[in-house]
């Protein structure tokens, strides 16, 4: 008998546990339960922006032969008015005839086929009284308003007036991002059935407790009364933490029509009111004294808000805090349209607030003749200066040294448009990147079977990030177990709560209490020992035992002991059940938690044609804890992809006549593809930080994303001499 564990789990870049499931078809996602008497559902969409149904005809779709319902507002069922406020797109529950914005959801065909519950759709005739609409932001932003009911919404310290007359350099810009969508591969889902009163419902969603408790609401029953299974999902990016009107539809008819319905939304339909990231229009106003050092930061962001709820996109947060100033003004707005509500997209506020922070920075470095990481060097900040607390933890010089030396960035000429490769004008740029570390209160339960095998169970859901795996590493760990013997279940409110997945904190939150709860079973393993007389550690003392190999033994004794297996087969063969919460920690408050990071980009453009390609990427990370650097590092590739694609083509276009949206498919909406991303090269930065949770891990998710568009944009500058502040950066605006 060895005296030591088997190698460890946790930090290993283990292959996910669900990845044969997925590449042999076997991972069930929303839309594949084929369920006995299931019918198909197809969503109706206005096209019209803003205005009134006068009315529809259905007559043509009902006569076909399947049709088994065509729900509108003529025939919906009331949904309480109280509980419709809790849900993201409350006035599309069919409740009335006005029209908010395009593509807003107004019915509902349900067919024996998808076939045939299309073309039924395709028949249902819709007669609007239209209005005029507005949903240009930049023509509306002398309406620009406080979010919510508020007179100002925003941050300030120091003395404003002051500070900038003693800035040497100052720059005063306004950066713009469009509006851009999630374009998860798996679309809105969802497979719903009634047994009486009772409705299950297998749905995409990061927030399966939210969403069962958003429709026991809506349809006036007990939450107990609401199962929701969410297995796998295909991405969510945020728009899947809400519940949107589409799954109560289909849930409404599936009621109706006693039999289950199946509604996966086509690509179209997800931009009609599934939410997106709204534009934002930053003005930033940077002043620094000779020394390079920050004297002054102003950020005024304004974004985009429909007329009907209120949502505003934070970008000036991270300015309070990233840098050290003594001085920082922050102010938020929100510009109502006729348009569809916004929601949270990955690293909602961050990721455009970063954009123009950094590369406003990026602006006053070349001002003040300084090299851009020097200069961010110059102004680190040694604690949250708006806060006034220490970091619990903080890397961000480590990611900058790591990152510079990995990319090369020593060999960098600061002139812009002095590095060519051929006839290619080559350019390098940078940016910071910073995120909060959240986590909630979780719930997980650890199961030690008779025969020594193991499963963990939470109702988290895996988005695609591997929290399958992580859950399996940080259980196998504790119980001293190969991977091969521990099952993690997840994806079912019948299972212990879990929050949302999202806010990069799931492993910190999901990961803390599968720990609480295998650290439980453990203790109860060695009770049930220490009390057994037929057990070699019979009237031991808790603290002289060990984990070892799937059993306990004595410290000082390698030999004495016995398998989990034994223990329990002796002891009637009831597996041992450890249920285990785990919530922040009031120690935590008294610091400010964050991942920090750093992005390295280099551009190749070409000067005739004007093309850009990114042809390097490096991105440096301190997210304290990696549980699993395989899926932390698909986390961050993803992220990078993510923001290529928002510094270089992504946009919503609208017709600012009919307010419609015209370019609500893939081939008009341009995401990267394989060919537009290059090698990403990945570091991530040790990190120990015993303050943030018991596991300490910060999450990656979102620190991914940030800052990235503003190394690319800052990339693009240093080729060609030419500043876009509105991406994304296309051709034309560098021509």
């Amino acid at each position: 008998m060895k005296n030591t564990k088997i190698e460890t789990n946790v930090g290993k870049p283990l292959d996910r546990v669900d990845g044969r499931l997925k590449v042999t078809g076997k991972a069930k996602y929303a839309a594949e339960y084929q369920l006995k008497d299931l019918s198909y559902a197809v969503l109706i969409q206005s096209t019209v922006s803003r205005g009134k149904i006068k009315n529809i005809d259905s007559s043509a779709a009902e006569k076909l032969a399947g049709v088994r319902l065509v729900l509108s507002y003529k025939n919906a069922p009331k949904i309480p008015a109280k509980p419709i406020a809790d849900f993201d797109d409350s006035l599309h529950l069919l409740q009335d005839q006005n029209i908010y914005h395009d593509r807003q959801n107004i019915g509902i065909v349900v067919a024996d086929s998808l076939e045939t519950a299309a073309h039924a759709a395709s028949l249902v005739k819709v007669e609007y009284e239209p209005s005029k609409c507005e949903v240009e932001m930049d023509a509306a932003l002398s309406k620009a308003r406080a979010p919510g009911s508020k007179k100002e919404s925003g941050t300030k310290r120091g003395d404003w007036p002051k500070a900038i007359k003693t800035a040497a350099k100052t720059i005063e810009e306004t950066y713009i991002t469009p509006p851009v969508i999630h374009t998860s591969m798996e679309t809105h889902s969802s497979t719903a059935a009634w047994d009486g009163d009772k409705l299950h419902i297998f749905e995409s969603t990061q927030a399966i407790f939210n969403c069962r408790n958003k429709l026991a609401k809506a349809f006036g029953i007990p939450a107990e009364n609401v199962r929701v299974t969410t297995s796998f999902l295909g991405g969510g990016f945020g728009t899947k933490l809400s519940t949107w009107s589409g799954t109560v539809l289909a849930a409404a008819a599936a009621r109706i029509c006693k039999r289950p319905v199946q509604l996966a939304l086509s690509r179209a339909n997800t931009y009609g009111g599934t939410g997106f990231r709204p534009r934002t229009v930053q003005k930033l106003t940077l002043g620094a004294g000779k020394d390079g050092k920050l004297c002054a930061i102003k950020h005024e962001s304004s974004s985009e808000n429909c007329r009907f709820a209120d949502f505003v996109e934070d970008c000036a947060d991270i300015t309070t805090r990233l840098y050290s100033c003594p001085t920082v003004i922050t102010n938020l707005k929100v510009v109502p349209l006729d348009i569809s509500k916004p929601t949270w997209m990955r690293a909602p506020g961050e990721c455009p607030g970063v954009y123009a922070l950094e590369s406003a920075m990026d602006e006053l470095a070349y001002e003040l003749n300084i090299d851009p990481l020097k200069f961010r060097m110059l102004n680190y900040a040694e604690k949250d200066e708006h806060e006034n607390l220490p970091w619990s933890s903080k890397s961000l010089k480590e990611c900058y040294e790591q990152g510079a030396a990995h990319f090369g960035w020593e060999k960098r000429k600061q002139k812009a448009g002095s590095m060519k490769r051929g006839n290619k004008l080559v350019g390098w740029g940078m940016a910071t990147a910073s995120h909060p570390t959240y986590r909630m209160k979780s719930q997980a339960k650890v199961i030690v079977n008779a025969d020594g095998t193991a499963i963990v169970k939470s109702g988290t859901q895996d988005i695609g990030t591997g929290t399958y795996t992580i859950m399996s590493q940080i259980a196998a760990d504790i119980l001293d177990l190969p991977i091969s013997m521990l099952r993690a279940e997840l994806g079912d409110t019948e299972m212990p709560e879990a929050p949302m997945s999202g806010g990069s904190m799931t492993a910190a939150s999901i990961g803390s209490a599968v720990q609480a709860a295998a650290l439980k079973a453990v203790k109860e393993l060695c009770e049930l020992a220490i009390a057994d007389k037929g057990s070699p550690l019979y009237g031991a003392q808790a603290a002289d035992i060990q984990v070892r190999e799937a059993g306990l033994y004595l410290k000082s004794q390698i030999e004495k002991g016995e398998t989990f297996k034994e223990l329990l087969s002796r002891n009637g063969g009831k597996a041992i059940e450890a249920l285990a919460s785990a919530a922040p920690d009031e120690r935590a408050d008294k610091y400010s938690k964050h991942s920090f990071g750093a992005h390295f980009a280099e551009v190749e453009v070409d000067p005739e044609l004007c093309t850009i390609r990114v042809t390097r990427f490096v991105s440096a990370v301190g997210a304290g804890k990696i549980i699993n650097p395989k899926t932390a590092g698909s986390q961050i590739k993803g992220g990078v992809i993510y923001g290529i694609g928002m510094a270089l083509s992504e946009e919503i276009v609208r017709d600012k006549r009919s307010g419609r949206i015209i370019n609500a498919d893939l081939a008009e909406y341009h995401i990267p593809v394989h060919a537009d991303i290059p090698n990403i090269e990945i570091i991530f930065v040790d990190e120990n930080d015993s303050i943030i949770n018991p596991i300490g891990a910060k999450g990656v998710g979102e620190i991914a994303v940030i800052g990235v568009a503003a190394a690319v944009a800052n990339a693009v500058f240093h080729a060609t001499g030419k500043r876009v502040r509105e991406l994304p950066i296309t051709l034309d605006k560098i021509l």
